[in-house]
């Protein structure tokens, strides 16, 4: 069968190093679509942080499809409808705010659909993950509180080293009903349980009728192993992590070298 559907990892994958789609891959991408392929946007960035480039690639016109948060949500873009929602306990979320407090320097964040709220003290990590998602930060007293609505997902920004060290302890006391794990050695994710994409990739196929034999998944990093391990091409991009490169089918150029682009011309044209 031929491929029906590429999944696309946004920060260094889809984008290069000015967090932009170049013309040539966006041209390529808008065209496929044209003959009937589906394009996935797949990141752990909130929904605010994909629409943006599901918008430049005419995914609503299209019927493409966002996931969010590392799958924890996914959208039809057609007509916004959320078709998967995993959420955090909302009754571990004060304990995991204690514990993060307990490291200096450590903030904690989670998402509404407009700002990102920061728990504790904004730090460099969170105004980096505030600049990739163009988000404002808006500081809470009381994060627990706040967060009563349903949560996808909550990030820890700080240092490598402090991350290091905590990271272990909190998978050890929320084994079994939370996935945490660094995304970026200065970002510890805590997600839902039994989150990854590959997991919501499969409801995703489940819905259109497809299997993973028709999918190709690209990637760069440690949160889309998984992806492309299932899927029926996976492709590193020459910038990836080497267990990701390991762990691929085929491993195409570099973000800044159109990688996306070349898979596109090489997989998915008729």
């Amino acid at each position: 069968m031929k491929y029906q559907v590429i999944v696309l990892d946004l920060d260094g994958t889809l984008t290069n190093s000015k967090k932009e789609i170049t013309p040539p891959t966006r041209d390529a991408l808008i065209e496929i679509q044209q003959n009937g392929k589906k394009v996935v946007l797949a990141s752990g960035r909130p929904i605010n942080g994909v629409a943006p480039l599901a918008e430049e690639l005419y995914l609503k016109e299209y019927g493409g499809f966002m996931l969010s948060f590392n799958g924890a949500r996914i959208t039809r873009c057609s007509d916004n409808a959320i078709i998967y929602n995993k959420v955090i306990p909302q009754e571990v979320i004060r304990p995991i705010y204690e514990a993060v407090k307990e490291y200096p320097g450590l903030d904690l964040i989670s998402y509404t659909d407009k700002v990102i709220l920061s728990g504790i003290k904004s730090n460099e990590y969170t105004e980096k993950e505030a600049a990739i998602n163009s988000m404002e930060i808006c500081p809470v007293e009381d994060f627990p509180a706040a967060l009563d609505f349903p949560v996808n997902k909550m990030l820890i920004p700080g240092e490598p080293s402090i991350l290091e060290d905590l990271m272990p302890k909190l998978q050890k006391q929320y084994h079994g009903l939370l996935n945490i794990y660094r995304s970026e050695p200065f970002f510890l994710e805590i997600m839902p349980q039994n989150i990854d994409k590959a997991h919501s990739l499969q409801k995703l196929l489940n819905s259109i009728g497809l299997t993973a034999d028709s999918m190709i998944c690209c990637g760069d990093g440690f949160n889309d192993l998984s992806m492309i391990e299932y899927a029926g091409l996976g492709v590193a991009m020459e910038n990836a992590q080497p267990v990701v490169k390991k762990s691929a089918d085929f491993i195409t150029k570099s973000n800044d070298e159109d990688g996306i682009l070349h898979v596109v011309n090489l997989y998915m044209r008729d």
